[in-house]
């Protein structure tokens, strides 16, 4: 790779770092930092049509390469907490740590990557400017392959948008990605040349960028879009459990978590202060995922659920390990579940997560990680085969848990299958103080936009929280701290185009990618004529 000029080097790190800010880094994203997403493809798309030093198209293993920079550098930037999660929570040494979660960017940097070899494959054969109007097109179609092969959505373009009024009026009909691609389309913008009379200019370009940036970030300042209506309340337990070595709390047992978090779900409030109890019947209790390893089948588990939700008179969601039968290696599979509890104390059975965490539940490609296996130990969950409502009341329930959220897809298909309102219980505490928790609730919220349902989110250490239709967030409480709340809702029976369709958009642009490089390999046969 020495015939790459240095200063594309320069662009493609340039890109990675502008790559970075529009996420969370140490807590949430203001709306100033948000803006960098309008340009920050800019510099590696300028990188990926230049030229080498001897004046010739790059070749695709360059472009390649210089993408393969910019998306690891990335990954090292939005990812870094995961160095905090295995070293800290997963008492992994330090050498250990920065291993994985080098060896985890290497990985997925090979989707920037591929998009660097398509843009490359496209460009031997037409031109900088037929491209460059792809690059919308590719850039959304391996966003959809990072979901579907490697199953590791997190952060796609579009949820720098997530706060914004307007453009996310998009997501009910095209999903995320759809919003993937508008950012992607102002990036080209920058640099893309539109045909003025007999001439080019890259004038208009950057007008209509500028038009468009102002355009969505005046209207999403202007917050006067009403309050979305309830009809309905939910306690929302915040349980604080510290996790792995370094917490500080004292270990309880089972039977004290319970007696404490029941009284929470009754009086909601801060832990230890007086609080009075709940004055009108809520409609849903939800307990958060957790690290308190209640076991399904445990009898005092169940009474004690049960006779909340009787004196509550409200059905109650809390989370749990199911135990399923013996595996080929005569061991019991065990799940990471949602049990339900019906108002007159009835236990309507489970939900098992089917979207694990990479190195929390599961160690993904063992072979590439296999020192990771050794240093975890013995993971014990298996992924559930069954997506499933909760009905009561009248109303049905969707539950999902943590890490699933990040999949747009798969949460479409509990609002289609009837849920009327979404519950997410959430461990993040995982993560620490680091950028996650609120990337992580990012993506919940666009699950709410994306579906027209509020959610309601109980999470271990925060961001507990209640999300309307229009992603916004209506009651919360402080990290860090164990206590309740109770938020308002309400119930929606309306599917959104996303809703009943899913991906398709993504689909589309990964159809239409193929047929760009289709129609490139055939002019290079000579059979089409140069557009």
């Amino acid at each position: 790779m020495r015939s790459i000029p240095l200063r594309l080097w320069a662009l493609a790190i340039l890109s990675a770092l502008l790559q970075v800010l529009p996420f969370p880094i140490a807590g949430p994203a203001p709306l100033w930092r948000r803006l960098f997403c309008w340009f920050c493809l800019t510099p590696l798309l300028l990188a990926l049509v230049s030229h080498d030093k001897a004046g010739r198209s790059l070749r695709p293993a360059q472009t390649a390469m210089l993408a393969y920079l910019s998306g690891f550098l990335w990954y090292m930037g939005n990812c870094y907490w995961i160095y905090q999660t295995m070293h800290i929570y997963g008492e992994i040494p330090r050498v250990a740590s920065v291993g994985i979660l080098i060896l985890f960017s290497l990985y997925v940097a090979l989707y920037h990557a591929l998009f660097g070899a398509l843009v490359g494959l496209l460009r031997k054969k037409l031109s900088v400017q037929t491209v460059l109007w792809t690059v919308p097109f590719l850039w959304v179609g391996v966003e959809l392959a990072r979901a579907l092969i490697t199953g590791f959505p997190w952060d796609l373009l579009g949820y720098t948008q997530v706060d914004n009024l307007l453009l996310t009026r998009l997501a009910p009909w095209t999903g995320v990605m759809g919003l993937s691609f508008v950012v992607a389309f102002v990036n080209v913008l920058w640099i893309a040349r539109i045909p003025y009379r007999k001439g080019k200019s890259l004038v208009p370009g950057i007008a209509v960028a500028l038009l468009l940036v102002l355009t969505v970030d005046l209207v999403s300042a202007l917050r006067n879009i009403p309050k979305s209506p309830t009809s309905a309340s939910a306690v929302l337990l915040q349980e604080n459990i510290n996790v792995g070595a370094q917490g500080a709390i004292v270990p309880e047992s089972k039977e004290q978590m319970l007696t404490a978090f029941t009284e929470l779900s009754l009086h909601p409030g801060f832990a230890g202060q007086a609080t009075p109890a709940i004055t009108t019947k809520p409609q849903i209790i939800a307990w958060p995922e957790a690290p308190t390893e209640f076991i399904d089948g445990d009898p005092i588990f169940r009474s004690t659920l049960g006779a909340l939700a009787i004196k509550a008179q409200t059905p109650v969601v809390v989370n749990s390990i199911s135990i399923g039968p013996r595996n080929p290696s005569g061991h019991h599979d065990e799940y990471n579940s949602a049990d339900f509890f019906q108002p007159d104390g009835t236990y309507a059975g489970h939900y098992d997560k089917m979207r694990l965490v990479p190195f929390g539940e599961y160690v993904p490609y063992k072979p590439l990680f296999f020192f990771a296996g050794d240093l975890l130990g013995s993971l014990p969950f298996v992924p559930g085969l069954q997506r499933r409502l909760f009905p009561s009341g009248g109303k049905q329930y969707g539950v999902f848990i943590c890490y699933e959220s990040i999949f747009g897809d798969d949460i479409r298909r509990f609002a289609d299958d009837g849920a009327e309102v979404l519950v997410n219980i959430s461990d993040d505490g995982w993560y620490g103080d680091s950028s996650a928790p609120w990337e992580h609730l990012d993506m919940v919220r666009m699950r709410a936009i994306e579906n027209g349902r509020w959610i309601v989110r109980a999470t271990n250490t925060g961001i507990t929280a209640a999300i309307d239709p229009l992603g916004r967030i209506t009651a919360t409480m402080p990290r860090h701290i164990r206590g309740s709340i109770e938020v308002k809702f309400d119930y929606s029976t309306g599917k959104t185009f996303y809703t009943r369709f899913g991906d398709w958009f993504g689909w589309l642009c990964a159809i239409v990618a193929a047929l760009l490089l289709a129609i490139a390999h055939t002019k290079r046969s000579g059979k089409v004529v140069k557009a």
